[in-house]
């Protein structure tokens, strides 16, 4: 009688903590069904690659939380998204499939975010009103703070997120981009999704402040910080960040802690910078099985939780053989959108 009081107190109290946050329970789900998304199509570019049958991937795994708890703010459509090259959760849910994806990570001319010109993940929705970025790091700042700044200028309702990694902070232009949006109190919320590692740089060795968050105060703007492996206060730390600069408070920043579970790329050797033991640790913290488990403490069955894995499996399947049966960039496209075209030329021809 005693456990099944306390499994009742517990299922309650969790139950509680989504609603707290006034998200209902098909919420919380759909949240999971784009973590586990993220982490299925993640794993399976990693091994295609491993397959020979893609060049490269970058992988997700572990910041799955950080990625759907922060983007559910979104307003999909209205507000402007500055990706990161890593953020294929956030980009899922504002808009973008996972054919689209394996477009990209297969490089097919029918990619509409480059037509197979660029790395995957270099994301670009002019309809969903994401913005592509370089994938040098740290350059979509100013670029985010562009964009808050034409939207106050327009007095449109709108304001921009700008995500990136914690490494994104140490270049020049995430200080300029965060020192002009506060001093002309610009909507825009830079996301930052700390998994502690700069490629294989450590975070103690690439800034002296123990949180990424703490540089706020230097431009005179809220910082917040939240657990990036637990979605629900990633969203509740996003979401009070977003109700300050969507009432016209001015620029916010919040910091995400998470971790990389994956190599940095699928051309990266970790083992040179972190232990099998430290990679342990922090996937006994795994994202996507700590919202499962909530889930299953909130009464949702293990039935439903099986078929949302067995549609998004043939669903992402699906999406590789369509992606795979798709022509390939032609040779002589590969200028397009590179140079002027229509120019005349020397000799007298037109480009």
């Amino acid at each position: 009688m005693l456990s099944r009081r306390y499994h009742h107190f517990v299922a309650v109290t969790a139950r509680a903590r989504h609603e707290e946050l006034g998200l209902s329970l098909e919420d919380v789900k759909a949240m999971f069904r784009y973590m586990l998304m993220t982490r299925m199509v993640s794993e399976r570019i990693l091994q295609l690659n491993r397959m020979g049958r893609t060049p490269f991937g970058a992988g997700t795994d572990g910041h799955e939380a950080a990625q759907i708890g922060a983007a559910w703010n979104i307003r999909r459509g209205k507000d402007w998204l500055v990706p990161y090259y890593r953020d294929m959760g956030v980009a899922f849910v504002c808009g973008v499939t996972p054919l689209e994806e394996f477009r990209m990570v297969l490089a097919k001319a029918t990619d509409e975010h480059s037509a197979g010109r660029q790395v995957l993940n270099q994301f670009s929705k002019p309809k969903d009103r994401i913005v592509t970025r370089s994938v040098c790091v740290g350059t979509e700042f100013p670029h985010a703070v562009g964009l808050a700044l034409a939207i106050r200028n327009r007095k449109e309702p709108n304001i921009v997120f700008a995500f990136g990694g914690d490494a994104a902070t140490s270049p020049g232009d995430f200080h300029e981009a965060a020192n002009f949006a506060s001093v002309h109190k610009l909507p825009v919320v830079f996301v930052i999704e700390n998994n502690l590692l700069a490629i294989s740089t450590r975070f103690e060795w690439q800034m002296a402040t123990k949180n990424v968050a703490d540089k706020a105060s230097a431009y005179a703007m809220p910082g917040f910080i939240a657990d990036g492996m637990d979605v629900l206060e990633s969203y509740a730390k996003t979401k009070e960040a977003v109700a300050i600069t969507r009432s016209g408070g001015g620029p916010t920043l919040v910091e995400l802690k998470c971790y990389r579970f994956q190599p940095h790329t699928s051309d990266d050797d970790d083992s040179r910078y972190r232990t099998k033991e430290e990679v342990r640790e922090w996937m006994a913290k795994d994202p996507v099985d700590h919202a499962r488990r909530y889930l299953l403490e909130i009464g949702t069955g293990e039935d439903e939780l099986a078929k949302i894995r067995a549609d998004l499996d043939a669903e992402i399947e699906a999406a590789i053989a369509q992606a795979e049966s798709e022509p390939d960039p032609r040779p002589e496209d590969a200028t397009r959108h590179v140079y002027a075209e229509g120019q005349p030329l020397p000799d007298g021809t037109r480009a």
